[in-house]
């Protein structure tokens, strides 16, 4: 019994001190998870920044970008910043002394979305219209830097002219402060940085020359900045008028980058004769040579395309005369197309009922055809069939012809024209002999040269036509190019190659060579 009472004596302190282990483990592993609980919950709270990154800063406007773009020299600016400065002629020099180049503009997808997650990180609004520079507020600061810089040159009154031009740029600088005024409260997300670049010695010439307005310019550009409707409708009629003269440089002299953007919004007015009298200077203006480029860059080119798709009557007859001059300098070709010009000039060539919108916008096709990415983007459009259609119907034949010709270079458009039944419908034009022009017969063997390339496909179609039998009377009256072509696609279609025998062989005569081989095989068993 004593033995008894002894061990149990020992037993209780252990179990005393087993739970009281258990308790203060219990008690630690709660301090602990309470403590890694406080860490993960105070991790998630940022504190806003006292800067923004100065990578998510444009160089010019030094806001945050909404829209970030790279140029052709490797910077990013906001896409608003850059046409400003395309606009106004204006090229920076940044805070390391480098230049950019707006030639090409390039979206920065990356960065975009880098500032867009860094705004939500910190429970910041992501810059958007209210926060960011449009384009017009862009070019009020491109223009006060420009005023700013001009203001920073030294002055070197030598002579009285030099006194009479120095007074002409201020006057012209109270002019553009007082139309163009801008205020601290307009400018989005003020920044205590100052902006990160100023003219350069090399781009301020051109900044000169932007602004130093020549008589005929500045009288023109004072009205039509007027808030007068009829004002602006007489500047645009006169300006209508001297644009049209042929004997002068007056044309080089007022296609300035000043007069361009005062056109602009005055190509999209809502008043049907300042539309239609504003393309028309514009179109009297790319008659030059040297304005066509120009006038590409200046930003105009959207605008016109625009008109294309909605604008009055008679304005979207001038726009496809405007675009059909400027599709003459082969530099715009890839540009109009990539801008989206080619639906509505097609849309128009098929359904307007003027004719010479139908007229302008079937040579611009016809131009913009003879670059390989806008065939393509043609081909895509579905522009074939639209084609054929309108040659069915006797309408603009020659330079849809034309076009088609152009197509038929490709291998989109050969086979969308092979699809479409082009062959039956080439060799069926040529049986006619009532052509309403001698090139027709011309251009109709070489939209048929051009499907040749397709292989068997095309030899199956033109036998089917008839069209060895048309070739060879075409042969006897065409010219000596028009023969040429004749006999190489006769050759295509006479010419018997090894796939064109097995294709027509057909399955009896396989049999027979296989049992041929058979035999063969047997016998020498």
């Amino acid at each position: 019994m004593e033995f008894q009472e002894a061990v149990t004596r020992q037993r209780i302190p252990r179990t005393i001190r087993k739970g009281a282990v258990e308790r203060h483990h219990m008690q630690t592993e709660k301090h602990k998870w309470n403590i890694l609980f406080h860490r993960s919950s105070s991790s998630k709270q940022k504190t806003k920044p006292s800067e923004i990154p100065v990578e998510f800063l444009c160089p010019v406007s030094g806001t945050l970008m909404k829209d970030p773009v790279i140029v052709s020299s490797g910077h990013t600016f906001e896409r608003a910043c850059v046409q400003a400065c395309n606009t106004l002629g204006f090229i920076p020099t940044l805070m390391d002394g480098t230049v950019p180049d707006f030639s090409t503009v390039i979206p920065n997808l990356a960065l975009k979305s880098t500032i867009l997650k860094w705004c939500t990180d910190y429970s910041l609004d992501p810059p958007n219209d209210k926060t960011t520079l449009n384009f017009f507020s862009a070019e009020k600061l491109v223009h006060a830097k420009i005023l700013e810089t001009q203001q920073q040159k030294p002055k070197h009154p030598k002579k009285n002219e030099d006194q009479d031009a120095g007074a002409g740029i201020d006057h012209l600088v109270t002019d553009l402060i007082t139309h163009d005024t801008w205020s601290s409260d307009d400018s989005p997300l003020q920044l205590k940085t100052p902006s990160s670049c100023y003219s350069s010695p090399s781009s301020s010439s051109a900044d000169i020359r932007a602004f130093n307005l020549n008589p005929k310019d500045e009288d023109f550009v004072r009205k039509l900045k007027s808030p007068l409707v009829f004002e602006i409708e007489e500047g645009l009629i006169s300006l209508r008028n001297t644009t049209r003269a042929r004997e002068d440089d007056t044309r080089l002299q007022l296609c300035t980058s000043r007069l361009l953007s005062v056109l602009k919004p005055l190509i999209i007015s809502r008043y049907t004769n300042i539309q239609v009298n504003s393309v028309a200077c514009l179109v009297n203006l790319s008659l030059e040579k040297i304005n066509k480029i120009k006038i590409v860059r200046s930003g105009i080119l959207p605008l016109l395309i625009d008109v294309l798709k909605g604008g009055f009557p008679e304005a979207r007859e001038h726009a496809c005369g405007a675009i059909f001059s400027l599709a003459l300098d082969d530099r715009n070709k890839i540009a109009i197309g990539v801008l989206g010009a080619l639906s509505p000039l097609l849309h128009l060539l098929r359904s307007d009922e003027r004719h010479r919108t139908r007229h302008d916008s079937g040579l611009a096709l016809y131009h913009l055809s003879l670059v390989q990415s806008n065939v393509t983007k043609l081909v895509k459009l579905g522009s074939v069939p639209i084609l054929l259609d309108i040659v069915k119907s006797g309408r603009l034949g020659r330079w849809v012809l034309l076009i088609l010709c152009n197509l038929a270079l490709c291998p989109e458009g050969r086979d969308a024209m092979r699809d479409s039944g082009g062959v039956d419908f080439f060799v069926g034009l040529l049986k006619r002999r009532d052509l309403k022009y001698e090139s027709a017969q011309e251009i109709c063997v070489s939209v048929l040269y051009g499907l040749s390339h397709g292989g068997l496909r095309f030899k199956g179609l033109a036998r089917a036509a008839g069209a060895v039998e048309v070739l060879m009377q075409v042969e006897n009256t065409g010219n000596d190019r028009t023969k040429k072509m004749v006999k190489r696609i006769i050759k295509i279609l006479t010419e018997t190659r090894m796939e064109e025998v097995l294709e027509d062989s057909g399955s009896t005569r396989c049999v027979s060579v296989v049992k041929k081989m058979g035999l063969a095989q047997i016998h020498k068993f």
